[in-house]
């Protein structure tokens, strides 16, 4: 890229595998940064390499724990007082995104507070993927780019060349993706219906729709827990379902996620890599977004349209 000189690309610790092939992506190396640790667990941030007048892309996911978020704010702050030129935040995934809006009484809105201090750190544009709710890139008063993981997804499922295939939202809430994947594919869409005993906890669910000699993909933004996801695969082929497979764009998968997917009906669950995944488990398979983000970054340092990359 002749543009290559006009930017620099950063990472923090936790997402510099993505961070490497996005580099590998636009052809140019990965900037030089320091993270020195103390041993009471606090960290400091340095850029090794003159960043002055240059378009920085930090990338870094913030997924729990709190220090990849930050990581991520030390990182622009040192950037804007580096004299970056402009200073854009790549983050796969938007962490706190659950907590969009105030759901019961005396509670936080966490995803508002991240993007408030995301912007007093001193962005001046955001890109990331999938979030949990659209109305947060609301929370911002600079630029989102707004990615979809369907640009890599629905490439695969195509490629299953699947025959009787549905659609599928594990919840109410996930719909309208659900919704979007169906038309997309030109087949029927089924809904289930969750109560939640408690957080990260199912108390029953019920299918709308049939799904009976169907091959059924079922769609989500997240997997935490498993618990929905494998309690709905496993209903749906209690149902008749000949087979049942699930997308999801952020691979969360704490605590007994990957035993409860290792255990269900689930023929596999394919993620992209937003998020690092070490665990060992047969039907985890995960897409790179690498290309996509490194397209993204591509076009914004050119001035060109972000959204005539989508497929959905």
């Amino acid at each position: 890229m002749s543009e290559n000189n006009s930017f620099l690309v950063f990472s923090g610790t936790n997402t510099r595998y993505l961070a490497e092939k996005i580099c590998a992506s636009l052809g140019c190396p990965l900037g030089n940064l320091v993270v020195t640790r103390f041993s009471d667990g606090e960290f400091a941030v340095s850029y090794e390499e003159s960043i002055r007048g240059k378009n920085v892309f930090l990338v870094q996911s913030t997924f729990p724990n709190s220090d990849n978020l930050m990581e991520l704010l030390l990182m622009i702050d040192a950037a804007k007082r580096a004299s970056a030129r402009h200073i854009i935040a790549v983050i796969p995934y938007f962490g706190w995104a659950r907590q969009d809006r105030k759901d019961k009484p005396r509670v936080s809105i966490g995803a508002k507070l991240v993007a408030d201090l995301l912007s007093c750190a001193g962005i001046d544009r955001l890109i990331t993927m999938d979030l949990h709710a659209d109305q947060i890139q609301g929370f911002f008063n600079v630029p989102v780019d707004h990615l979809y993981a369907s640009g890599v997804l629905l490439p695969y499922v195509q490629s299953l060349k699947l025959k009787d295939l549905v659609i599928a939202s594990p919840d109410v809430g996930g719909s309208k993706r659900a919704n979007t994947y169906a038309k997309y594919l030109g087949c029927p869409l089924v809904l289930c219906n969750k109560t939640r005993a408690r957080a990260n906890e199912v108390e029953s669910m019920q299918i709308i729709g049939d799904v009976k000699g169907k091959n059924v993909i079922l769609v989500d933004d997240m997997v935490d827990t498993a618990g929905t996801i494998t309690k709905a695969a496993n209903i749906m082929k209690e149902a008749g379902a000949v087979s049942v497979r699930a997308l999801a764009s952020h691979c969360v998968m704490s605590g007994p996620a990957s035993e409860r997917v290792q255990d269900s009906c689930l023929e596999e669950i394919v993620f992209t890599d937003s998020i690092p995944y070490t665990n060992r488990c047969s039907k985890v398979k995960q897409l790179s977004v690498a290309d996509m983000f490194a397209e993204t970054i591509r076009r914004v340092v050119k001035n060109e349209s972000i959204s005539s990359q989508y497929l959905i």
